[in-house]
């Protein structure tokens, strides 16, 4: 078997790290991109962990049709049921189950016998069994368990039924060749193997979450649980795009191994994770980063120029990072934004979405000279991919100055009415901000706020992601625009809509008796 099987878990393991939670609605879209991208199995949530996430693991089965949908679950009967309810009307679904088989977790967290471990690890794949013949097991933290003990559960557990063995170095611990030799000791000691698929997931708490996968690629392992960017639990997980681009680029080492992953749909995929989680990705980072295929250095620029392979072992378009050829600004026609629509991969956008974004485009042109790519995909995502909108910013003016007090005027749309008020502060920003929680009647603390540039020159489109506590929840929120405080009042404004969408199905669902 020379396929590699791709296991994205950006929605459940990517999804619990601090900063980076989700709501349904964008679980959905970053489940239909995934799909897009070529994604074998999409771990859509952990159905026992919360209503939420029943909710959404429920709403990607529903919506993916091609990719198999996935809901992890404790090695206990109310999580596995829990699990097979929301998988239900999933075209192609899996139960991952796990329980951990190292001795400091078995003693101290889980408090059992390696015996009553494996009794549960067999039983539990057994029940999982009555909703879907797909059964995944994992033996948490397996990298630091004992190797008898970690072939015998392994071996009992394929008896009971599980189609794929997952092999977690769950913190990170291993070393690139320690680590594939325990594929390897697995191959060699568990006598039913043949029976199921090797997978591995690699957490990056040293750095080295895609080496560990790509050496235990080499020595068997058909599986590899990713992340979108790397994102996941402290330092992340193994990063889909730099597994996937290792494979292709290096065939020859890897020999006859394949994905079937459409790489050019990489970079759409990556930046439509930094806009719905409000992230942003470093400039250095391998495939994805602003800077992974920038050459500054002048003998670089001098290589490249003569002969591309110099520098690049891979080309940017295979990764789907757009390299524009057609300079758009104000005097720019529909057709011509269409195509770069196209360019960048929104094909199948409708007409009456394409008229709404030519009108947001045609607004941002007139303020700034040229607008670049990361514009485009910033006027999309806040058109197209944005879910709710409680609030909506209609005016807003500042007064500021090294000799004045700062102060805000903001006008809000909520629930249909105009409000308007005013305040002063430490600066533009902070007045604007205090003028919009006037306004809200709710007072949050802005617990993280940062900015960055989504493209060049001195007018390019500023995104600003910002962390705010409302009564005890924390939700980000994001905003774009050329100018820094629109952006930070929309990033603030977008906060608090996520506060109430949240706050609202919360309420709902204590209403409906669950």
């Amino acid at each position: 078997m020379n396929k590699l099987i791709i296991f994205d878990t950006t929605l459940r393991d990517g999804e619990q790290a601090p900063g980076f939670s989700m709501t349904v609605e964008e679980k959905v879209t970053m489940a239909k991109q995934l799909e897009k991208l070529g994604v074998d199995v999409i771990e859509a949530g952990f159905a026992a962990a919360s209503e939420g996430d029943f909710q959404a693991v429920n709403a990607v089965a529903e919506t993916i049709k091609d990719s198999t949908v996935c809901s992890l679950a404790r090695s206990l009967h109310s999580d596995i049921e829990k699990a097979g309810e929301a998988l239900a009307p999933a075209e192609r679904k899996r139960i991952h189950t796990f329980i951990a088989t190292s001795p400091i977790h078995m003693q101290y967290k889980l408090r059992m016998s390696p015996e009553q471990v494996l009794e549960r690890a067999v039983d539990a794949v057994k029940f999982a069994r009555n909703f879907t013949d797909d059964v995944e097991f994992s033996a948490e933290d397996a990298f630091r368990s004992e190797r008898e003990f970690l072939f015998r559960i392994f071996e009992a557990v394929i008896d009971a039924g599980a189609r794929t063995i997952n092999v977690p170095d769950t913190v990170g611990y291993a070393m690139p060749e320690e680590f594939g030799q325990l594929i390897e000791d697995i191959l060699n000691n568990v006598p039913n193997i043949d029976k199921a698929v090797i997978s591995v997931h690699c957490h990056n708490d040293l750095g080295l979450a895609v080496a560990n996968s790509l050496s235990a690629i080499k020595k068997g392992a058909r599986q590899a649980h990713v992340t979108i960017n790397g994102i996941g639990e402290r330092a992340g997980n193994a990063a889909l795009e730099e597994v996937v681009m290792s494979i292709k680029v290096r065939h020859d080492y890897f020999k006859n191994i394949h994905t079937e992953i459409n790489t050019k749909e990489i970079y759409k995929t990556s930046r439509l994770l930094c806009r719905i989680t409000g992230s942003f990705v470093q400039p250095n980072k391998a495939i994805v980063g602003d800077n992974a295929f920038a050459h500054e250095a002048g003998i670089h620029q001098h290589g490249v120029l003569a002969h591309r392979e110099t520098y690049e072992i891979m080309r940017a378009e295979d990764v789907g990072v757009p390299a524009s050829k057609i300079v758009l600004g104000k005097h720019s026609g529909r057709h011509a934004f269409k195509t770069r629509l196209e360019e960048l991969g929104y094909r199948n956008l409708s007409e009456e979405e394409v008229d709404r974004l030519f009108k947001k485009f045609k607004a941002l042109a007139d303020k700034k000279k040229e607008v670049f790519d990361e514009d485009i995909e910033a006027l999309i995502f806040d058109e197209l991919f944005r879910t709710y909108e409680e609030v909506k910013l209609v005016y807003f003016h500042v007064l500021s100055g090294n000799s004045a007090i700062p102060s805000s005027t903001v006008k809000i749309e909520k629930d249909g009415e105009e409000i308007t008020a005013t305040a002063c502060g430490d600066g533009p920003i902070d007045s604007a901000l205090k003028a919009i929680e006037k306004a809200l009647g709710m007072t949050g603390r802005l617990k993280d706020y940062s900015i960055r540039s989504l493209s060049a020159g001195k007018d390019a489109m500023g995104e600003v992601r910002t962390v705010v506590d409302f009564e005890g929840t924390t939700v980000s929120g994001k905003g774009t625009s050329t100018d820094i405080i629109e952006a930070s009042v929309k990033a603030y404004l977008d906060a608090y809509n996520r506060y109430i969408a949240r706050k609202t199905f919360i309420e709902k669902r204590i209403s409906e008796g669950v």
